[in-house]
C-alpha cells in the first residue's frame, strides 16, 4: 500500500506560479512511477505529468509542456510539480498518483491522493 498526501495548492493570479508537493509513505518509493492528474469542475480527469522511479523519464501533457515541471526526491519520498505561467484553465483539483509500472500509470494508476485545489484567477 502507498499513501499519498498532496500540499501546496491555493489561489494565484494568471501568470503566477505554484509548487505542489506529494509525500508518499513506504520504503520503496523509488520503485514507483509518480505523477499528477487534474480534474476541473464538470470535466473528466486529465493526465498532467509523470516521472519514472529513477527520475530519468518524464511525460507531459501538451497543455502544460514548457510551463510545468515534474521532479522527485527519492531520499524524501516526495514528488513535486512546479507550475509556472499559470492560466485560468489550469484551475482544477490536482491529484498525485503512483504505480509500480510507468506504462500502467499512464492509463490507470493504482494509488491516488485526495487532491489539492489550484485556482487561477484572471
Amino acid at each position: 500500500q502507498v499513501q499519498l498526501v498532496e500540499s501546496g495548492g491555493g489561489l494565484v493570479q494568471a501568470g503566477g506560479s505554484l509548487r505542489l508537493s506529494c509525500a508518499a509513505s513506504g520504503r520503496t518509493f523509488s520503485s514507483y512511477a509518480m505523477g499528477w492528474f487534474r480534474q476541473a469542475p464538470g470535466k473528466e480527469r486529465e493526465f498532467v505529468q509523470a516521472i519514472s522511479g529513477s527520475g530519468d523519464t518524464t511525460y507531459y501533457a501538451d497543455s502544460v509542456k514548457g510551463r510545468f515541471t515534474i521532479s522527485r526526491d527519492n531520499a524524501k519520498n516526495t514528488v513535486f510539480l512546479q507550475m509556472n505561467s499559470l492560466k485560468p484553465e489550469d484551475t482544477a483539483v490536482y491529484h498525485c498518483a503512483a504505480d509500480r509500472s510507468l506504462r500502467q500509470f499512464m492509463s490507470a494508476p493504482a494509488y491516488w491522493g485526495q487532491g489539492t485545489q489550484v485556482t487561477v484567477s484572471s
